[in-house]
């Protein structure tokens, strides 16, 4: 992995100008005439988004001007290794607020491409490090992003439950940490009853992986990510038009594992635990069925009312082990629900928390690292509409509305600690931003990692 980034600043760069658009008249007033007619040839007045390439008398570029608009925030800088040419750069002006590290780590989210495939047809600019950027902290950022965006790029066909196994093994390896997985049948001899109904149909055997790492005097940090590599649906089928992005249904995995990475990369002072229930939801005769009641690993019994609410099935058996541990602090990630997007569109994924004070760190910290995240009600009167008359509960709610709200209550019945907070993420870029370019996104990473290291030394 080759990040956008140059070693040092002491070599040549083109230079940067970031400006605002309020303050492109004073700016433009400071520089030379030839500047300001180039500018007014191409309508440029730092307008959001909109760059300019002043070309030096030999005809390369002499400079980049790129308007930020009044509003944007860092992130927007990532449009510049979108779209500049291939060569080295270094910022040579930019609004005041903008933070160093953040700059360089959108610079290096937009330098991502998907290119397993289909090779890209140019080299990635790379910027040399801005005074006060901690590289470091980009570095792993970055790569821990360009991690979740591969594997959620990457189709079924080289994605399944024995691929992502080996993914997460393979991080695994790279920081020493101790790695097992229960597999197939024996996931009914170690009770995890749920994740083998959901995943026992497909070609592949569904498995639940667990990586360890860190010091046992440490505070204790659960991760837990849906590993749903494709959904069909199950026997409640979707439309072709939902089954399209399905290979993106382990994006919960993949920004588990994210996580994981950079806690492990940055040496964070936890006890970690990542927990990955793995599944393809497949359609054979062996199929869980829509009126099957399934045990838990919890003990509580779950009435399947729809085979395509497999998600929170197999992470209701995580949750359940992750609470065994007593953690500090659990987190669990999953492409969970369509109605997650119909409330909030695909770039601010809703969380769910009970805890007050882990809501408000990961609000504050969601404004501080420019990363969206929205807090949504855990609404205790709709718990009573997943009661089942057969079972401790139904693995839906009645009716068509609050899907988001009862998934996550669904499980919460299944967590027994107070410092947990569920994301129901998209993990897409329907099409390109800045810093975001389209396919397989990282969400709620930067987030939750400023409150991973506040709350554990980082």
């Amino acid at each position: 992995m080759t990040l956008p980034f140059l070693p040092d600043a002491s070599g040549p760069a083109t230079p940067i100008h970031a400006i605002r658009t309020g303050e492109w008249k004073e700016w433009s007033e400071r520089h030379a005439e030839s500047l300001r007619r180039l500018a007014a040839a191409h309508d440029f007045k730092a307008q959001n988004g909109r760059i300019l390439l002043a070309p030096a008398t030999d005809g390369s570029i002499e400079r980049v001007l790129f308007g930020v608009g009044d509003k944007a925030n860092a992130m927007v800088m990532g449009a510049l290794s979108q779209h500049l040419p291939a060569g080295d750069y270094r910022i040579a002006f930019m609004p005041h607020e903008f933070a160093p590290t953040l700059v360089v780590t959108a610079w290096g989210l937009g330098g991502y491409c998907f290119d397993r495939y289909k090779k890209r047809k140019r080299p990635s600019p790379r910027l040399a490090p801005p005074d006060g950027a901690d590289m470091a902290e980009a570095r792993r950022i970055v790569a821990a992003s360009w991690l979740a965006r591969d594997l959620v790029n990457t189709p079924t066909s080289d994605m399944g439950p024995e691929a992502l196994h080996a993914a997460a093994e393979a991080v695994a390896n790279e920081h020493g940490a101790a790695f097992a997985a229960i597999v197939g049948d024996d996931l009914l001899v170690e009770n995890y009853p749920l994740i083998h109904a959901v995943g026992r149909a497909a070609g592949q055997a569904p498995r639940f992986v667990h990586v360890s790492w860190g010091e046992p005097a440490h505070p204790r940090l659960s991760l837990i990510g849906k590993g749903v590599t494709f959904d069909t649906g199950g026997l409640d089928m979707k439309a072709s038009a939902g089954m399209r992005l399905m290979k993106k249904d382990m994006g919960g995995a993949a920004h588990a594992l994210a996580l994981a990475q950079i806690v492990m990369d940055a040496g964070l002072k936890v006890k970690l635990d990542l927990f990955l229930p793995i599944v393809e939801n497949s359609i054979s005769g062996d199929s869980f069925r829509p009126g099957d009641v399934i045990a838990s690993r919890k003990g509580l019994s779950v009435e399947i009312d729809n085979t395509d609410a497999e998600g929170r099935l197999i992470l209701a058996d995580a949750l359940a082990r992750a609470s065994e541990d007593n953690p500090a602090l659990m987190l669990d990630f999953a492409t969970l629900t369509g109605a997650a997007r119909t409330a909030l569109g695909p770039d601010l994924p809703p969380f769910y928390c009970d805890d007050e004070a882990l809501a408000a760190e990961l609000t504050q910290a969601s404004g501080e690292t420019a990363d969206p995240i929205w807090r949504m009600p855990l609404w205790d009167p709709y718990e009573h509409d997943m009661d089942s008359p057969i079972a401790d509960l139904k693995n839906t709610g009645d009716g068509a509305y609050a899907g988001s709200i009862y998934a996550a209550l669904f499980l919460r019945r299944f967590v027994s600690v107070r410092a947990w907070a569920h994301f129901d993420i998209f993990a897409w870029a329907p099409k390109e931003k800045p810093a975001r370019p389209q396919g397989g996104e990282a969400q709620t990473l930067r987030a939750c990692w400023a409150v991973l290291k506040r709350r554990f030394g980082g």
